[in-house]
C-alpha cells in the first residue's frame, strides 16, 4: 500500500482513540494520553496528549488542551493547541482561542480572543466534507 499524506487530521489519529460517544456525558476533568475524539458532552477541563476532534454533535465546557485538534462541535471555554488547528463550519466556540497554527472554515462561529503561536495567519476554507 502506498503512503499517500493525508490531508486532514483525523486522517492521522494514529493509535486506537478513546470514545466519549454521542449520548453520553462526563463530568469532571478529563486526561487522554493518546487521541481523544468526543462525540457527547463533557463539563470539565481537559488534558489530551495527542489529536482531539470534538464532532458536530460534541459540546465541551470548560478549559481544553491538546497536541492538535479539530473542532466541529461546541466549546465553551478556552482551548489551547500546540500543534495544528482546524475549526470546522458547524463549531462554535465561546472563548480564547490559541493554536500553533490555525486552519477556520466559513461558517466557523468564535467569541473571544484567537492568539497564534507561529506567527502564521489562519488560513480560511470552505467546509467540503458532509458530516
Amino acid at each position: 500500500m502506498a503512503d499517500h499524506p493525508k490531508r486532514r487530521l483525523l486522517d492521522r489519529l494514529g493509535d486506537a482513540p478513546t470514545y466519549v460517544a454521542e449520548g453520553c456525558r462526563v463530568t469532571g476533568d478529563v486526561e487522554a494520553p493518546g487521541p481523544l475524539v468526543v462525540c457527547g458532552d463533557v463539563r470539565g477541563d481537559g488534558d489530551v496528549r495527542g489529536p482531539l476532534h470534538l464532532t458536530a454533535t460534541a459540546h465541551w465546557e470548560g478549559e481544553v488542551r491538546a497536541q492538535s485538534a479539530i473542532i466541529a462541535g461546541s466549546i465553551t471555554g478556552a482551548v489551547v493547541v500546540t500543534g495544528k488547528m482546524e475549526i470546522g463550519a458547524s463549531a462554535v466556540i465561546r472563548g480564547r482561542v490559541a493554536a500553533g497554527t490555525l486552519a477556520i472554515a466559513r461558517g466557523a462561529v468564535i467569541d473571544g480572543e484567537v492568539s497564534i503561536t507561529s506567527g502564521q495567519p489562519p488560513v480560511t476554507f470552505e467546509e467540503k466534507r458532509s458530516r
